[in-house]
């Protein structure tokens, strides 16, 4: 079940994360740079969120994002990774991402194997699809974080 959170607005440069998501997992993400993060690294609470991102002003794109420890893999540093439900054709490490959490998708959990996490990671990718193609989902395109570069 989704649930609807007050927006969280971030912005970030794409950085190389630990390599994990698009080989290990089929799930790219987008991992964004903690320093220009700052104290939003911090203050965003941990959880599998969706909303939408945008790469150097292009998109906005459907997004789900992991906030946290990745509790499975026991890092040692909290990240923001977004995967962005869209197909690029190549990686773009150094752009600009906006990204716009809106809703809740669940809290950041340990699973027993790899095989449950991408269940999991692809429960939420549907979640997120399903959600953000409501018009409640649809209506966020306008917020303020995407007017600029609309």
């Amino acid at each position: 079940m989704v649930e609807t959170v007050a927006a969280i607005r971030l912005s970030a440069t794409v950085v190389a994360g630990f390599g994990r998501g698009g080989k290990q997992l089929g799930c790219p993400t987008a991992n964004m740079c903690p320093k220009d993060l700052g104290d939003a690294l911090h203050n965003t609470p941990t959880g599998i969120y969706c909303g939408w991102a945008t790469v150097d002003g292009a998109g906005p794109y459907m997004a789900v994002a992991s906030v946290g420890w990745n509790p499975t893999f026991g890092n040692s540093e909290k990240t923001i990774e977004p995967h962005l439900l869209h197909d690029f054709k190549s990686d773009f490490y150094g752009a600009k991402i906006d990204l716009l959490l809106a809703a809740y998708i669940r809290p950041e959990l340990p699973f027993s194997s790899l095989d449950a996490l991408i269940e999991a990671i692809q429960n939420d990718i549907a979640v997120s699809r399903t959600w953000l193609s409501t018009p409640e989902g649809q209506a966020l395109v306008a917020d303020p974080l995407f007017a600029a570069k609309l």
